[in-house]
């Protein structure tokens, strides 16, 4: 898909040239994808402290439980 943007020569110069990039092109899509991995970590982030969490919680044992009662299921890998 074409898209035509007014970018600072200035600036996407020093992006390509700091990334490595050989186009552009490269330096805008590589910039683009750090922008959304960082909008998805603040989204974590904004989580924290939402969901309830139980420090004595022990996921092992909890694990050990459940492949005893469902000995033979098709997940199990023992």
């Amino acid at each position: 898909m074409a898209t035509s943007l007014a970018i600072d020569d200035h600036l996407i110069e020093t992006a390509r040239q700091l990334g490595g990039h050989r186009t552009k092109e490269a330096a805008v899509v590589a910039a683009l994808e750090d922008y959304i991995a960082r909008q998805r970590q603040v989204r974590i982030l904004d989580l924290f402290g939402t969901v309830e969490f139980d420090p004595h919680y022990d996921h092992k044992a909890e694990r050990k439980q459940t492949r005893g009662a469902t000995a033979g299921d098709p997940g199990d890998m023992t």
